[in-house]
């Protein structure tokens, strides 16, 4: 079975999907871009900024299943260009313990929605 997660912690969806899926005891979040939930204003000043939204944006989704990041076991990370791996890294890692960090890949792409620099997906376990 299949729970529906959603908050207005985080951006609401813009298309025909929900933020997250609780199946069992794993949640998969769809992917967390830089809209700001407050006002749905794109936060793209500087890609420190834009990541940090994106982790804030996640921890809404995963605190409405009743996680954290420490129940992440694989991220998912898209960037627009990999010269901008360094600093989305730099803010991505004060969101997780070294030590029990999850698995992820990062992979470089020609756009992504909205044409923002970073998007990340997470899935969890309880």
């Amino acid at each position: 079975m299949k729970k529906i997660i959603n908050t207005p912690n985080a951006p609401a969806p813009i298309g025909p999907y929900n933020q997250a899926i609780l199946s069992g005891n794993t949640l998969y979040t769809s992917g967390q871009i830089a809209i700001n939930p407050k006002n749905g204003q794109m936060v793209l000043e500087t890609i420190p900024e834009e990541t940090t939204q994106v982790m804030e944006n996640l921890k809404a989704v995963l605190t409405a299943a009743d996680m954290t990041f420490e129940n992440v076991i694989k991220t998912t990370i898209f960037i627009s260009d990999m010269h901008n791996f360094g600093a989305i890294n730099e803010v991505y890692a004060k969101y997780f313990n070294t030590k029990t960090a999850p698995a992820r890949e990062t992979v470089e792409v020609a756009n992504l929605p909205k044409f923002v620099n970073v998007e990340i997906s997470v899935i969890a376990v309880k």
